[in-house]
């Protein structure tokens, strides 16, 4: 079975062509696009938009290139979250989708909270406050009287292919309108904040076929009428699919990127005060499990520090600059990686001395050390977050399960399993691929019965690499300490 997966990031898109058959998975790259923010500027300033038309025809010569290499047999879509369009009566889109980076939503938060308390809000749809989630957006609409229907970027995407409205569960879990009890749209809480009911379209599982590619489109890109499956649609859930844990295992995973999502696969929602207070975040997963996670910086800062020696005009080779940081001292110095000042661009290299100098530690002077600072610092942070989520739970964590991007970091993957004290399972890369592929494979008759037969396909078929830890628990122990003194080992 030939199966094309579209994959949307933030900062870009492609195409993969995806094999699957008894015994046999695998991934290609077919076509790759960037993708990101447009600024346009109209009466009132200007708006941050998707430039979602550009995304719809490369999606477009993506599957043309890949039916090219070898006939499809369908294909599925994943994306970001919380982003939507909005359609009218007739189906037509009302402009095109606002970044989330937009600064429209500033203060909407807060003016729901006076309406909806935090407890109250978190109780029914078991998210973590971001000022971007799609709730906010709906209320920083300038007028919403034409629009009938509210399609997050990929089940957008899936009605032009196909002609059927819907919404994927794993993504419509991040809108904050979604019960994640009940597993349906929070209704109530919609009218009560006054977003109208009638823009949340019908709800559909991950695995579902949403339709065919409508016959003139299919006619136009000389391309069969493919079968569409709504697949984990929120990429992360696609990911976590792509997480090869053998069964009744007490596993974590971090899928590690840009950005990185460290959590745990639940079957229920953890909804408690603690849950809350620590900002852990309910968002539905394949086969109705939850993914019970946190965001954490990820590999941003350690990208920006390269883009910033390279505009200073003394570029740094990753791997030279790996090998460098491999034999620096450990933990000489470690910083916040979460804190405010690293998530904006700029120049990461001066933050970070800035910030070891305001808290008594070791300025990193040369390249190796500033990138074995932040190496440390971000495995002090999945040790955090992987202890709060099984603290929060009452789940042990035996193994950690790094997929995505930073696989190919070893440094990185070791240094998680010496500071989590548990082995990490390192594979494979593009995860979220594998997840959409698989999920698309058994809605169109693979012999993939859950979500163990899927995994266990992929153990067989890719290679992943073990890291055992050190043994230095005082070590990391310590060096928490250094960033929050209340941290208790």
């Amino acid at each position: 079975m030939r199966l094309a997966a579209v994959d949307l990031g933030a900062s870009s898109g492609r195409v993969m062509a995806g094999t699957v058959g008894p015994g046999v998975l695998s991934v290609a790259e077919v076509h790759r696009f960037p993708n990101g923010g447009v600024r346009v500027a109209h009466a009132g300033g200007s708006t941050l938009h998707w430039d979602i038309l550009g995304l719809y025809r490369e999606l477009l010569t993506g599957v043309q290139a890949a039916n090219q290499a070898g006939a499809l047999d369908g294909v599925g879509i994943d994306s970001w979250a919380v982003d939507y369009g909005l359609l009218d009566a007739s189906g037509a889109l009302l402009g095109n989708p606002v970044n989330y980076r937009d600064a429209r939503t500033a203060g909407v938060a807060e003016r729901v909270l006076e309406t909806v308390p935090a407890r109250e809000l978190f109780d029914v749809t078991g998210l973590q406050q971001l000022p971007f989630n799609t709730l906010y957006q709906l209320l920083a609409e300038r007028d919403l009287s034409a629009a009938e229907t509210m399609l997050l970027i990929p089940d957008l995407l899936n009605y032009w292919l196909t002609g059927v409205r819907g919404a994927e569960r794993t993504n419509a879990s991040t809108t904050q309108l979604y019960d994640v009890r009940s597993r349906e749209w929070a209704v109530g809480l919609a009218e009560r904040v006054g977003i109208p009911p009638r823009l949340l379209p019908p709800l559909r599982d991950p695995g579902t076929v949403v339709g065919t590619l409508l016959p003139d489109l299919a006619a136009e890109l000389a391309l069969p009428e493919l079968p569409v499956v709504a697949v984990g649609s929120h990429d992360t859930a696609s990911a976590v699919v792509g997480v090869p844990a053998e069964p009744g295992t007490n596993f974590a995973y971090i899928s590690s990127g840009t950005w990185s999502l460290v959590g745990l696969e639940l079957d229920e929602p953890e909804l408690g005060d603690a849950a809350l207070a620590a900002n852990f975040t309910n968002e539905g997963g394949v086969d109705g499990t939850i993914r019970f996670l946190r965001n954490v910086t990820g590999l941003w800062v350690l990208s920006e520090s390269l883009r910033t020696w390279e505009a200073q005009g003394t570029p740094v080779s990753l791997p030279a600059v790996l090998a460098q940081a491999a034999s620096v001292r450990p933990l000489a110095a470690v910083v916040d990686i979460d804190a405010p000042v690293f998530l904006p661009p700029g120049d990461m290299p001066s933050r970070i001395r800035q910030a070891c100098a305001e808290t008594g530690q070791r300025v990193p002077e040369t390249p190796g050390e500033l990138v074995r600072c932040v190496l440390d610092s971000l495995a002090l942070a999945y040790r955090r977050t992987v202890r709060q989520a099984s603290e929060l739970t009452g789940r042990p964590v035996d193994v950690v399960h790094v997929v995505g991007g930073g696989v190919r970091n070893e440094l990185l993957c070791q240094l998680t399993a010496d500071a989590c004290g548990v082995p990490v399972l390192a594979g494979p890369v593009e995860a979220a691929a594998l997840g959409n592929v698989l999920v698309q494979a058994r809605a169109l008759g693979a012999d993939l019965p859950d979500l163990a037969a899927m995994r266990a396909l992929i153990r067989a078929t890719h290679e992943l690499r073990r890291y055992e830890p050190s043994g230095r628990e005082a070590d990391w122990a310590r060096a928490a300490a250094r960033i929050d003194p209340k941290v208790v080992a």
